[in-house]
């Protein structure tokens, strides 16, 4: 009975919303802008990484190398399309 039960995935869903709970308390608790900026951010990332992880099941193929790559590729190409909007956009260089 015990392999019947997912306890990895209760595990998942209790830690994530451990980290929503983490992300609300920067609204309910009046933070500044840079301290509840950075509580989001690595909270979001760390949501992100459950979700793949636990939930899309992405260690859990043969292929996983190719899985991971690809997800740090498409984050690299998303930081470097964010920053270079600021850059051109809000920082002023052309």
């Amino acid at each position: 009975m015990k392999e019947l039960f997912p306890i990895k995935q209760v595990n998942g869903f209790i830690f994530s919303m451990l980290l929503t709970v983490v992300a609300l308390s920067v609204y309910f608790l009046d933070m500044s802008f840079e301290l509840g900026m950075t509580i989001l951010l690595i909270t979001a990332f760390v949501q992100a990484a459950v979700q793949l992880v636990i939930f899309m099941h992405a260690g859990e193929s043969e292929d996983k190398k190719a899985i991971y790559t690809t997800t740090i590729y498409g984050l690299i190409i998303a930081l470097v399309t964010v920053f270079g909007s600021l850059l051109a956009m809000v920082w002023g260089y052309m």
